[in-house]
């Protein structure tokens, strides 16, 4: 599993939404240069978002966008899983049975399948407000006397 460009740039995204909630509705140009990222590519993954109701749209003067719920409502693995689809470390575990014919004696199934817990637990376990007390916990101890 190797997370795309997309999923990677959609999760600075809402990581930049959750930082500045209290702004209001943000023009996507702001979350362009503050994450460094090409307006035009995130015009790419708004529509994604939208459609899984991750953010509100404003559009017109003062318009741009906001997440629909509290930054601690949204995982990480949720918004892989919408940007990637899948997080499957394997394809045929993306299919619900799974649909490979050699899965009754395949031998390695159990470890994909562990594998894929592990993955999916762990990214399921971090909020967005998770990222943001990590990333404030990480500029207030950086001090210098």
């Amino acid at each position: 599993m190797k997370i795309s460009t997309k999923g990677r740039y959609a999760l600075r995204m809402l990581i930049d939404l959750a930082e500045h909630k209290s702004d209001g509705y943000i023009p996507l140009k702001d979350i362009a240069k503050r994450q460094e990222i090409s307006k035009k590519y995130l015009e790419q993954i708004v529509p994604i978002l939208n459609k899984s109701e991750i953010l509100k749209t404003n559009r017109g003067f003062q318009g741009g966008y906001k997440l629909s719920k509290a930054p601690n409502q949204y995982t990480v693995g949720e918004i892989l899983r919408v940007t990637e689809g899948s997080l499957s470390p394997v394809s045929c575990l993306d299919q619900t049975p799974i649909g490979c014919e050699k899965s009754y004696e395949c031998p390695t199934l159990s470890i994909w399948q562990g594998l894929n817990k592990v993955i999916n637990d762990y990214l399921d376990s971090i909020t967005l407000q998770d990222i943001l007390d990590k990333q404030k916990e990480r500029y207030t101890n950086d001090y210098i006397i």
